[in-house]
């Protein structure tokens, strides 16, 4: 582990087994890095909320709180949720395995450890994190409307204009996660492949779609974008005099839609649709359809 100037490495090692507990340390800071330890599940995440490691080795069974449910309470935390965490186990079964990396945990060593195999895979995985560390604040960078979530739908990561997007969709006591149709959506996309791109509505009723971008280990990576239709719609609503459902028709009339059309896609009568456009015509001071939806299209530009 290559030691950055002024820099080490922070290394949390978690294990209620003082034997292995001097033999990594001392094998750790062999190499340069700095090491933590907490003898128990619960020290661990008393420690974590004063110094952010940046990876930690945690035993799987422990007594008390076992090293899963540890990782699990870390991972739920902001500042630790995207520290890679390696599982040391004597147990190999298949089952345990799935059941650590389904925890949070990117990989896992059995015991007893060979000193060179758990520094070489404490070099790959936080090479890893800090690849996805300088993606993100890349992101962050360009405007991105990019986030992540864990596969039950917690956020573990946003850019600041998704950080945003999420806030003004949230209900307060959701404001950590998906709501609960986004995190049924997802569920399907994990069980059975990407799907159709899920809606979100903000506060003010303004429509977001989330797309499936793909995963890597305990993380989904979703996109969030603007719905084009409603966008229009409440663009066409702010900034002329006219009503909700007169924005709506006014709309579907710009994409150079009939009258019978507009009232298949508003389930609305033609009748109604003329009397719609009546009001419109009215409060835009023009004459026809034509007039009318040159005036909202100019609009409908500014949406790129």
């Amino acid at each position: 582990m290559p030691e950055a100037p002024g820099q080490r490495d922070i290394v949390l090692v978690v294990d209620d087994s003082p034997d292995t507990l001097s033999f990594l340390t001392e094998a750790i800071e062999r190499s340069g890095a700095t090491v933590l330890v907490a003898v128990a599940g619960e020290a661990a995440l008393a420690l974590v909320d004063e110094i952010t490691p940046d990876i930690i080795l945690l035993d799987a069974m422990m007594p008390g709180m076992d090293g899963f449910e540890t990782c699990r309470r870390l991972k739920a935390k902001p500042a630790v949720a995207g520290v890679p965490v390696i599982f040391m186990t004597g147990l190999s079964e298949t089952e345990h395995i799935v059941q650590g990396l389904e925890a949070g945990g990117v990989d896992y060593v059995t015991k007893p450890i060979a000193p060179d195999e758990i520094l070489a895979r404490i070099r790959v995985h936080l090479a890893g994190a800090r690849a996805a560390q300088s993606l993100r604040a890349a992101l962050d960078t360009t405007g991105r409307t990019l986030f992540a979530v864990d596969p039950a739908g917690a956020v573990l990561w946003a850019t600041p204009q998704a950080a945003q997007v999420l806030a003004a969709c949230a209900a307060p006591a959701e404001a950590d996660r998906l709501p609960e149709a986004g995190r049924a959506w997802l569920r399907a996309c994990l069980e059975t492949g990407p799907s159709a791109p899920s809606t979100l509505t903000d506060l003010s009723g303004g429509a977001h779609t989330v797309s499936f971008v793909g995963r890597t280990g305990n993380e989904v990576l979703l996109r969030l974008s603007r719905d084009a239709v409603a966008s229009g719609i409440e663009l066409l609503r702010s900034r002329l005099p006219i009503t909700a459902r007169e924005a709506d028709v006014l709309f579907w009339l710009a994409r150079g839609k009939a009258n019978r059309d507009i009232g298949e896609i508003l389930s609305l009568s033609p009748r109604t649709i003329t009397k719609h456009l009546e009001g419109i015509y009215a409060k835009l001071g023009v004459e026809n359809r034509t007039a009318a939806s040159i005036i909202a299209a100019r609009h409908l530009q500014d949406l790129g």
